[in-house]
């Protein structure tokens, strides 16, 4: 037998395989937590489940940063939307048994009244502490950096910004991040 061939056997797992390919990935995609619900009242839930599906998909980065106080210490941070997606049960959040808040295992969380201040990198984004450009994440896969700062004219390529007006947080923007993929 040469390089180029392969045993009946072969070729029968190999086929099998490759028809179930597609079916696997359909069954381990996660199920969209947000379907059928409404958010007329919440423009946070609104826009996270706007984003949800696509997100999750892989075609859409998104980093939440909250600002708001909780137990009486004000606490801001940056979230990865993505990460949290696969790492929490959603449905908790869109049923509202749950409230989003920044964590010490978050991107980026800073508790305003004991200066505490905890970074992390996710499998998405690489947190970059710069003196004079101030806080950016680096996306992993496409490189492309996006700058927080609320001064900058824009996040950075394929980038927006989205500030919320909420009462449900002090503050809310949403990050987004169009990830050149092809599917």
């Amino acid at each position: 037998k040469g390089k180029d061939f392969m045993s009946r056997e072969e070729f029968e797992a190999a086929r099998k395989a490759a028809q179930e390919g597609p079916l696997k990935r359909k069954k381990s995609q996660e199920t969209v937590c947000s379907a059928g619900k409404r958010f007329d009242d919440s423009p946070f839930l609104y826009a996270l489940a706007k984003r949800e599906e696509l997100v999750r998909n892989g075609k859409l980065s998104t980093i939440i940063f909250i600002r708001d106080t909780v137990k009486g210490h004000e606490v801001s941070g940056y979230i990865d939307y993505g990460h949290r997606l696969k790492t929490e049960d959603f449905e908790e959040y869109f049923t509202r048994k749950k409230k989003l808040l920044p964590r010490r295992s978050d991107l980026s969380y800073f508790n305003w009244k004991t200066h505490t201040l905890y970074y992390n990198n996710s499998a998405t984004f690489q947190v970059i502490a710069d003196n004079e450009m101030g806080l950016l994440f680096k996306h992993k896969r496409d490189r492309k950096t996006i700058n927080v700062d609320p001064r900058a004219a824009t996040p950075g390529d394929n980038s927006n910004r989205t500030v919320l007006k909420t009462d449900e947080f002090t503050q809310v923007t949403i990050y987004d991040h169009v990830t050149r993929r092809k599917n």
